[in-house]
C-alpha cells in the first residue's frame, strides 16, 4: 500500500494533504512514474517561485486523473527485443512481351527494442530475392527506422507519436490519435510533417516541409465483429481526398474492402487481407525470435502510387491491429481474443 512519507519526501510539507487525498483514494504510488511526475511538478513551481499553492494543487488532482489510467495501462514487456522476419510481396499487370505481370519480393527481416512505460525502438530492412522492378529495387536497404511513446489521456484518449525513417520513403514527425466516444465509435487523426528519403539508389532526401492530416470517425460493431471507417484529409504527395474502409473480422484473419476519391487519382477502390501469422502462443523472453506478426495483401483496380497513399510507422502496422498497443484503453478489435497468447517462462528447475 502507499506510504505517506514517500508522497510527502517527494513533495515536501505542502503536499502532505496530497498523500492524504491519494490514500483516500487507494492509489498506489510506488510507481516511478507517478514519482518523477509529482517531482517535475513541485520543481517547475519551486524554479518559477510559484506561490499560489492551491494552483499547484489543482494542477495535480487534475493529473491523478490521468496518470492512473495511464499507469494501468503500462505494458509488461520491458527490457525485451524481438527480431522477426516477414515477407513483402508485389505485383503489377503489364501485359507486355506475353508476360503478365512484374513481381518484386522482399524479405523483410526487422527488430522491436520495448525499452518501458511504451518507449520503443523498431526497424525494418528490405533484401531482394526476387526483382521484376527494375535496378532501382535490387539493392538491399534500410526501409525503417524509429523512436515512439504512446501515451493514454484519462479514459478516452490514446496516442502514439512516432519520429524517424517511416515506410513509403518518408521521414519525419507523426502523431496518431484516437479518442473514444463510446464502445462502438470513436475518431481517430492522424498529423505528419515528413519529407522524402530514400536509400534504394544511393542516398536522396528533400527537406521535412509535406504537411499531411487525416481525420474521420471509426465505428465498431461487437455482434459481427466488424469495423467501418472513413478518413479525409490530405495525403504523402499532397493530394486531397477521402478513403472508406469495411473490415470483417475472423479468428487470425480480416477481409476488408475499400472505396477512395483523390483529387488526384479521382476513384479506386479495392481488396485488403490481413492474416496474422503463426505460432500464436509464445513464451516471453528478453530476446525473442519469431515471424512477423502479420501478412499483409491488398489489391487496388486502379493501382494508383500517388493517390490517397499513406505511409506505416510500425514495420508490423495493420488495420486489424491499428495504431496502439492493445492493453492501451481496449477498443474495437482490442476486445477480440488475442492473436498472440504469450506466457512468462518458467524458471529451469535445477
Amino acid at each position: 500500500m502507499m506510504n505517506k512519507a514517500l508522497i510527502t519526501g517527494v513533495t515536501g510539507q505542502d503536499g502532505s494533504f496530497l498523500a492524504e487525498f491519494l490514500l483516500e483514494k487507494g492509489y498506489d504510488v510506488r510507481s516511478n512514474a507517478l514519482l518523477d511526475s509529482l517531482r517535475y511538478i513541485y520543481k517547475v513551481a519551486e524554479i518559477a517561485k510559484f506561490k499560489q499553492r492551491i494552483l499547484l494543487v489543482r494542477c495535480l488532482l487534475f493529473l491523478l486523473f490521468c496518470i492512473p489510467s495511464y499507469l494501468s495501462a503500462q505494458d509488461n514487456k520491458s527490457g525485451t527485443v524481438d527480431i522477426f522476419m516477414g515477407v513483402d510481396f508485389n505485383y503489377r499487370d503489364i501485359y507486355f512481351n506475353n508476360r503478365v505481370y512484374d513481381i518484386l519480393i522482399n524479405l523483410t527481416p526487422g527488430v522491436r527494442w520495448n525499452m518501458g512505460h511504451r518507449w520503443e525502438v523498431a526497424a525494418q530492412a528490405l533484401v531482394p530475392v526476387v526483382n521484376q522492378y527494375g535496378d532501382r529495387y535490387k539493392n538491399v536497404r534500410l526501409n525503417m527506422a524509429v523512436l515512439s511513446k504512446q501515451l493514454a489521456v484519462g479514459q478516452h484518449w490514446k496516442m502514439k507519436v512516432t519520429g524517424g525513417l517511416f515506410g513509403a520513403e518518408r521521414y519525419g514527425l507523426d502523431m496518431k490519435n484516437m479518442f473514444i466516444l463510446n464502445r462502438w465509435l470513436a475518431m481517430t487523426a492522424q498529423v505528419g510533417l515528413t519529407g522524402y528519403c530514400s536509400m534504394a539508389s544511393g542516398w536522396e532526401a528533400s527537406t521535412m516541409e509535406r504537411l499531411t492530416a487525416q481525420a474521420g470517425p471509426e465505428i465498431y460493431l461487437h455482434r459481427w465483429n466488424t469495423q467501418i471507417s472513413v478518413r479525409g484529409g490530405r495525403y504523402v504527395y499532397g493530394d486531397y481526398g477521402v478513403v472508406g474502409e469495411g473490415y470483417r473480422h475472423f479468428k487470425h484473419v480480416s477481409v476488408g474492402v475499400y472505396a477512395s476519391y483523390s483529387d488526384k487519382g479521382k476513384e479506386d477502390a479495392g481488396f485488403k487481407v490481413i492474416v496474422m501469422l503463426p505460432p500464436y502462443k509464445r513464451t516471453a523472453r528478453k530476446v525473442n525470435i519469431r515471424p512477423a506478426s502479420n501478412f499483409r495483401l491488398t489489391y487496388s483496380v486502379e493501382a494508383e502510387t500517388y493517390a490517397n497513399r499513406t505511409y506505416f510507422t510500425d514495420p508490423e502496422q495493420n488495420e486489424r491491429t491499428g495504431w496502439f498497443d492493445r492493453n492501451l484503453l481496449p477498443w474495437g478489435t482490442d476486445t477480440m481474443s488475442p492473436d498472440f497468447i504469450v506466457k512468462e517462462r518458467k524458471e529451469e528447475e535445477k
